[in-house]
């Protein structure tokens, strides 16, 4: 079975427990009756994520996230950057807990790698399938 891997960029940021969010991961790839493999979860600066978003889409502005798919499997796999800076400044605006907004913008690229599109009419579907994940956090 491949893993779930947390790598961190910034100095100021760690999720205290890992396995947890590692097990809830699992369970809302397994509802969609998808396969895991392997998943890494890069949390980056603003501007790390800005050059990110620069070099590999050629856009020229902040995110909160960056999924990039990896191979053509039948598995949930692949690279998903976070900017912490984003999702503490989304959380304020929205007046959400860090947690929260970052679990969200978690399981939205977990989302993602299952097959999920949210740009045009489908973003309001995509809402509601992050709030259903969300409402299996069990921590």
């Amino acid at each position: 079975m491949e893993e779930i891997s947390f790598f961190y960029e910034l100095e100021h940021f760690k999720i205290d427990n890992e396995d947890p969010v590692k097990n809830w991961i699992l369970i809302v790839i397994s509802s969609h009756r998808a396969e895991h493999g392997a998943l890494n979860f890069i949390f980056v600066s603003d501007d790390q994520l800005l050059e990110l978003n620069r070099k590999y889409l050629s856009h020229d502005y902040y995110t909160d996230i960056l999924t990039f798919p990896a191979g053509e499997g039948e598995s949930v796999s692949g690279d998903i950057y976070i900017s912490i800076d984003r999702v503490g400044e989304n959380a304020s605006d929205l007046n959400l807990s860090f947690l929260d907004e970052l679990h969200r913008v978690m399981i939205h690229g977990v989302l993602h790698l299952i097959g999920f599109d949210d740009h045009g009419e489908k973003a309001q579907e995509m809402r509601q399938i992050e709030d259903h994940a969300l409402s299996l956090r069990n921590f």
